[in-house]
């Protein structure tokens, strides 16, 4: 374990640091030829049974499986039933063991709530645990202390060579706390100031640097004891209430050190409480924001002390990655795969909302998980397995970080030089037919073009993502894929509905995100329509089927910041 975990370690810092990202091209864009391959046509594939997607979802999303967080009797419900589900579509254990399960060590934290103090002489600052700050500690240890810890203001946290850039100019910030903004520098274009650069952090769209992920990790690696995040809606892409769900036990995977060289405390301050903050230190939030977004700006000290000490309930537990085995009809090619994936896990049991504590996690992720045990069936009906094999892979702990996918990820049941692609399906459409498909990081991958030409024999478009602002490419289980250099597709759904108004679309996405996202109103509702989940699905099918096909493997395309490692990984394949 203590081997296998500081190769995790090291591989997941060494590919955090591939952030930079390209423009990605629009809808009406033609991201390039798709690979020469003999096809069967969309609509001879088999159609997954829509009546069996709203069953599974059910079942996964009821009462009785608790928000299906990991480690608890959710876990225990969703894994059972996957594997009879696989077991009764007729598809072979995906583990080399003979097994559907993948081990994932993980440990469970839960801190006790408490306040964080900020102080400057006499004067002093409060903030309450939830709706002020919502912090934690991923130690494996009873506690966790901030004590008398100098305050910072670091920018956006970034440092990025190739952008010459570097938020913390040299400053020694061991043992403090950093206090960071949310997203990638908005550097204006400088032949269009009220546009933003392109050439630098991908222009609208997030790169990883934009991640709160990447904020902690750079923190770990400066030495800072501390790392707050400051909360604002629409760059980090989901409201306030989102993080303040994350009050309860979270999960990280086990590390040789237990995690003691991340900082202390990492954790959100709200907005308000952030100004509040930086007023405390002298300074003017809005000002120092502005800086922030030059590569001349310097860290800040803000003569402010930062006190806090959570105490821990722990527990370890393996948690489990279920799989299963579609084998390939040739003999050439059936050691290589083609993995769909989807996370089953949600957030359990929580805060009351409207007295109700049950994360029931309907359109994320239990639709997304039934969709592809229907896309699996679906495989079994085909006259033929396609020449290359197909794993079908549910996935832990995404909602605690992409934990499950980069378990598998840098400890893979089968090789990743063999493996070809992965299809991740995270949320369905349940709003009726649409025009268009959503590509987020659309252009990446030729993967892309399998899906536009899919799409377009429904007589459908591929859209790029409308928000590359919110990083959605870096926040689902195809993320840890791609860092490894694999060619993954991140699906979502249309706006262009039919017999819908141009608006109905857009505003369904919002209300989704403002009232049903990581809340308990997260259910099946009667007003569901699977009609345009079903198009999707077919078309998720079709590239799968079609790429499990092909005599060549589907590449990065030229530029992409991922082709190097996929190029290298095959330099050495045997």
């Amino acid at each position: 374990m203590t081997k296998l975990a500081f190769v995790l370690i090291a591989l997941l810092l060494g590919s955090a640091a591939c952030s930079s990202r390209e423009e990605r091209p629009t809808a009406e864009q033609v991201p390039g030829p798709t690979p020469t391959v003999a096809r069967t046509a969309i609509g001879d594939l088999p159609d997954p049974d829509m009546e069996a997607v709203l069953a599974h979802t059910k079942t996964l999303s009821s009462d009785e499986f608790e928000g299906r967080a990991p480690g608890g009797k959710g876990e225990d419900l969703t894994v059972a039933y996957l594997v009879d589900q696989f077991r009764k579509i007729g598809l072979k254990p995906g583990n080399p063991d003979g097994t559907f399960i993948q081990k994932v060590p993980l440990v469970g934290i839960t801190p006790t709530p408490a306040p964080l103090s900020f102080k400057k002489g006499t004067q002093e600052q409060t903030l309450a645990w939830k709706d002020d700050v919502v912090a934690w500690t991923k130690h494996v240890a009873d506690s966790a202390v901030l004590e008398n810890s100098e305050v910072v203001f670091v920018g956006y946290g970034v440092v990025a060579p190739e952008y010459g850039w570097d938020d913390y100019k040299g400053l020694d910030v061991r043992g403090k706390t950093l206090l960071m903004l949310v997203n990638d520098p908005p550097v204006p274009d400088p032949d269009n100031p009220a546009e933003l650069d392109a050439k630098t952090f991908g222009g609208r769209a997030m790169t990883y640097y934009g991640r709160w992920t990447y904020k902690y990790e750079i923190a770990m690696e400066k030495g800072a004891a501390g790392a707050l995040i400051v909360h604002e809606t629409d760059p980090a892409g989901y409201p306030f209430s989102v993080v303040q769900s994350k009050v309860g036990e979270q999960f990280d995977l086990i590390t040789p050190d237990r995690n003691m060289a991340r900082p202390a405390i990492e954790g959100w301050l709200s907005l308000d409480r952030a100004r509040d903050l930086v007023r405390l230190g002298g300074q003017d939030f809005g000002t120092l924001k502005s800086q922030a977004s030059s590569r001349d700006f310097k860290p800040v000290p803000l003569g402010v002390r930062a006190s806090m000490t959570i105490k821990n309930t722990l527990r370890t537990l393996d948690s489990r990655n279920v799989i299963a085995r579609l084998d390939g009809r040739d003999p050439l090619l059936k050691s290589e795969y083609v993995i769909y994936s989807a996370h089953w896990d949600h957030l359990g049991i929580g805060p009351a909302v409207n007295g109700d504590t049950i994360y029931n996690g309907a359109k994320d992720n239990a639709v997304g998980v039934a969709g592809m045990l229907e896309v699996a069936r679906a495989f079994t009906k085909l006259p033929t397995p396609p020449r290359r094999s197909v794993l079908f892979l549910a996935l832990t702990a995404e909602e605690q970080g992409l934990l499950g996918s980069q378990y598998y990820a840098v400890t893979p049941l089968h090789p990743l030089a063999r493996t070809v692609a992965n299809i991740n399906i995270d949320g369905m459409n349940v709003n009726g037919r649409t025009r268009d498909l959503t590509l987020v990081g659309y252009g990446a991958s030729e993967l892309d073009d399998y899906a536009r030409d899919a799409a377009g024999e429904q007589g459908r478009i591929i859209r790029a993502d409308p928000e590359p602002e919110k990083g959605f490419y870096y926040r689902s289980d195809h993320f840890n894929f791609a860092k490894q250099g694999i060619p993954a597709l991140d699906p979502d759904e249309g706006l262009d509905y039919i017999g819908k108004s141009r608006e109905f679309g857009e505003q369904a996405r919002a209300d989704w995100n403002e009232r049903d996202y990581h809340q308990p109103s997260d259910v099946v509702r009667s007003s569901w329509d699977l009609t345009g989940a079903l198009e999707d699905l077919k078309v998720f099918l079709a590239v799968g089927y079609r790429v499990a096909e092909a005599d060549a493997m589907p590449e990065w395309k030229p530029g992409n910041e991922f082709k190097a490692r996929r190029d290298e990984m095959l330099k050495g394949r045997k």
